[in-house]
């Protein structure tokens, strides 16, 4: 009989975005720039996370910013359609909006065209009962997440953390770095990824995950073990918005499920080649089986 799985408290990370599909990123010169298509989507880090472990089965939580608009509405009906509960707090400035350029080999350009809202009133009712209710704490490195992070340091309750493209020294992300148990970053500004991975673990870190892009992963442990794992190749990039975000989620549904770190690193490549596949922050194909079936046809 499978272990029940405590829920997930995902905080922070929500946008409603412009995506731009274009053969390469124009030059820094006046110019008209043809697209090979567009649409618009939810986005950002949080929903991206949310959305792929609810598709996962995992229980979890989002609390969410956005906006009293159209594009908060969008993401409200997502979310709710998805079947991740939701705790939002909505504020008067308008929701988070980017517009993403996407070149054809999954890189990405992203303009922020609303940036995050800046008065943001917490509901701490909520918030401390889904922390005392959560397995883990997913905080996302958002400045008003940090009331949150220090609530959920208050209580005990075990925190991960995703740097994204953190250069291993930009203050920002300090706070985030201090709380957590479990690290993801990106090696994008990173040219000794391997040297920043060490100093995280002899700062105490239980693990720490660092995605390399169609170069795949590196897995180290505080028991001084690294594991290599390659992306799953895949057909068709589709779209690489939220990529990041499903592996993420891969590897934190195989962590939940107790498997050894080497499953959970072939179930998050799996979930990641699932999402780049679609064009969906999750793909609707995501689900437990799709990610166990990728990983037994590589």
């Amino acid at each position: 009989m499978e272990q029940t799985i405590k829920p997930v408290f995902v905080v922070g990370g929500a946008s409603f975005d412009t995506i731009v599909h274009v053969d390469a990123f124009p030059g820094a010169y006046a110019q008209t720039v043809w697209p090979n298509r567009s649409y618009r989507a939810v986005g950002s880090t949080g929903v991206g996370k949310a959305l792929n472990l609810q598709a996962l089965e995992v229980p979890v939580a989002l609390h969410a910013v956005v906006g009293n608009d159209q594009e908060g509405q969008m993401i409200r009906q997502t979310l709710e359609q998805a079947g991740v509960g939701t705790l939002i707090s909505e504020t008067a400035e308008p929701t988070e909006q980017h517009v993403n350029l996407m070149a054809p080999n999954g890189e990405r350009l992203s303009i922020f065209v609303q940036p995050p809202a800046r008065e943001v009133t917490l509901d701490w009712f909520a918030i401390n009962h889904a922390l005392k209710a959560c397995s883990i704490a997913v905080i996302n490195i958002l400045d008003y997440t940090r009331p949150i992070l220090e609530e959920a340091v208050r209580l005990g309750v075990p925190i991960w953390t995703d740097l994204h493209d953190y250069d291993g020294a930009n203050p920002h992300h300090q706070a985030f770095i201090d709380a957590a148990d479990v690290v993801f970053l990106a090696s994008d500004n990173l040219p000794d990824y391997r040297q920043v991975m060490g100093q995280l673990l002899q700062q105490g870190k239980q693990l720490v995950v660092c995605t390399h892009g169609a170069a795949g992963a590196t897995l180290a442990n505080a028991a001084g073990e690294w594991l290599e794992q390659p992306v799953y190749p895949v057909d068709r990039i589709e779209d690489s918005n939220g990529a990041g975000d499903a592996f993420f989620s891969g590897f934190l549904y195989g962590y939940l499920r107790g498997l050894p770190e080497r499953e959970c690193l072939q179930l998050a490549a799996a979930s990641g080649a699932l999402c780049v596949s679609s064009t969906s922050l999750a793909a609707k194909s995501a689900s437990r089986h799709a990610l166990e079936d990728v990983v037994r046809r590589r």
